[in-house]
């Protein structure tokens, strides 16, 4: 999924892209990456979505969406089962950053990814200049705009997937491995949405 800010050109500029991903910890569902370019008008009050309160994360995620230049990647638990989550994270940034450069057109100046890691030399369709920054998403604006878009967009999700699959308590846990959701675990099984990769998900197979 894209977005571009209207009037929006990168010609010209050495752009500055954030990213951050949501959802390498949890149990069930997809792991999402944002990259977003910031527009003129940045809004206020960007930090690391998990220190934002529900309310002020959701009101941003808009602001973002609406003035920002942003793209999102979605991979699913069969892909991550397949290549591993390391390695579905690496895949979720390249192919958000590649969505959103590819829109936008301009340089690519550099890209700054939340972390101690990047997709370069561990992405072979990886091709930007890229550093990783410990704690980005609360200190630099972009990273902290990719944060929320990202956690806002795997939560609503999630949100449909525990329409579909109301045993587990996705609405609230978010796929993650709480007491709720391990003992749904145990009674019912996996879901197609589990990723029978991870070690709590692939012992309750065995049950």
């Amino acid at each position: 999924m894209l977005g571009v800010t209207p009037g929006f050109t990168g010609q010209g500029e050495a752009i500055i892209i954030g990213v951050d991903e949501a959802g390498r910890g949890p149990l069930a569902g997809p792991v999402v990456a944002a990259a977003v370019v910031l527009g003129r008008a940045i809004p206020a009050g960007l930090d690391d979505s998990k220190r934002l309160s529900a309310k002020r994360r959701a009101v941003l995620d808009v602001a973002i969406r609406e003035t920002c230049c942003w793209a999102v990647a979605v991979v699913d638990p069969q892909e991550i089962d397949r290549v591993n989550i390391f390695q579905a994270t690496m895949l979720a940034m390249t192919r958000a950053v590649a969505s959103l450069a590819g829109a936008i057109g301009g340089a690519v100046g550099e890209v700054l990814i939340d972390g101690n890691m990047t997709p370069a030399c561990r992405c072979g369709d990886w091709r930007w200049p890229a550093r990783a920054i410990v704690g980005g998403d609360g200190i630099e604006p972009a990273i902290s705009a990719a944060s929320i878009i990202a956690k806002e967009w795997r939560d609503r999700l999630m949100l449909e997937a525990a329409a579909a699959h109301p045993h587990y308590g996705w609405e609230r846990n978010k796929g993650y491995g709480t007491a709720e959701h391990m003992e749904a675990l145990r009674i019912h099984g996996p879901s197609p949405l589990h990723r029978r990769s991870f070690a709590p998900v692939a012992q309750a197979s065995l049950l």
